[in-house]
């Protein structure tokens, strides 16, 4: 099947040789010339630009779009509009917010070009493992392009099957759904992400509390000196919390048991914050993945003035001296 690919970037180019590792016919556009200039000795059709790449592609056309989520993806979207025919379709695999996805179905719908919302899982391991794709769109958009999303799709492999999974069908037992129509799939992927906060969160805090078993203020007799990649490492071998993030989480501490090389300083992507929104909206409490967000965002400040605040008012109400250099600590040390 043929397919545009615009955005060459970690997920777009690995998608793009998985693509054709399947058989199918790649056009790709980028900013980069450099990055087309690579996919096309790989097998794809390089682009000079949005309008070649559309002229490059068969009707009914299909582009798939693997840009920043935001005014980069506003702008694609609406330039491949300008060119498109009624019974084409563009496909948003990026993080968009799933209000801008109803928003642009709705803008595209008078002119008959189908918009296709395509959460996409599976990162920088996507080529060889697959992408976990969760869609929205109209179902005979979705399903003229299934044939593209099942090549992408991991597949059943040796996954254990659900007991009674038999009796049901559809294709989630081979990474990917149909979720709905447009924004069900992006809504799907921001609260999949949402999810993914609050398990990162778990683990992180889990393994501070094993690595702080040393601490001088513990009894001597509960103090505990743990191999933290050993634990990791034994956690992904039968126990319930096993995952592909405790499957990470033992690759990172396995390279360097003190991840000395890391900050700690925690980007959010967006879709944590819009998922919390959502259980607004929705009046549902979150509270551990609203914490999880709110950690996110503690990691890039190194002293908040709600910490100073409660430093003052622990030393007014109690004399209570801050541990630190600041001027409670001086003037600790002079009257001392």
């Amino acid at each position: 099947m043929q397919l545009g690919m615009v955005g060459l970037g970690r997920m777009g180019a690995n998608m793009t040789r998985r693509l054709i590792r399947g058989g199918h016919q790649l056009v790709v556009s980028d900013l980069s010339a450099d990055a087309v200039k690579q996919l096309s000795g790989e097998g794809a059709t390089g682009s000079s630009s949005l309008e070649d790449l559309v002229a490059k592609l068969a009707p009914p056309r299909a582009v798939w779009i693997m840009v920043p989520s935001g005014a980069p993806t506003e702008a694609t979207v609406q330039k491949l509009a300008q060119h498109l025919k009624p019974g084409d379709a563009i496909i948003d695999g990026g993080n968009s917010y799933f209000k801008d996805d109803v928003r642009r179905s709705k803008e595209l719908t008078p002119k008959g070009i189908h918009y296709i919302d395509v959460g996409t899982s599976g990162g920088v391991w996507g080529l060889e493992r697959g992408y976990c794709m969760m869609i929205g769109g109209p179902k005979e958009a979705v399903q003229r392009l299934d044939p593209i999303f099942k090549t992408l799709a991991p597949g059943k492999g040796d996954i254990p099957r659900t007991p009674g999974r038999e009796k049901l069908g559809g294709t989630a037992e081979d990474g990917y759904i149909h979720c709905g129509p447009s924004g069900t799939g992006h809504f799907v992927k921001m609260v999949h992400n949402g999810i993914e906060y609050g398990i990162m969160q778990a683990y992180a805090e889990g393994f501070d509390i094993f690595k702080n078993a040393t601490s001088k203020d513990l009894p001597e007799e509960i103090r505990y000196d743990l191999n933290l990649p050993d634990i990791a490492e034994v956690w992904r071998r039968g126990s319930v919390v096993a995952s592909w993030l405790l499957d990470l989480t033992a690759m990172a501490l396995t390279e360097n048991p003190t991840l000395s090389e890391y900050e700690g300083y925690v980007q959010d992507s967006g879709e944590g914050r819009w998922t919390i929104q959502a259980a607004i909206e929705e009046a549902v409490p979150a509270d551990v993945l609203t914490a999880a967000l709110y950690v996110r965002f503690r990691s890039r400040q190194q002293h908040t003035f709600a910490e100073k605040m409660l430093s003052a008012i622990r030393q007014k109400f109690g004399g209570h001296v801050e541990a630190g250099e600041g001027p409670a600590g001086a003037a600790k040390k002079k009257s001392a």
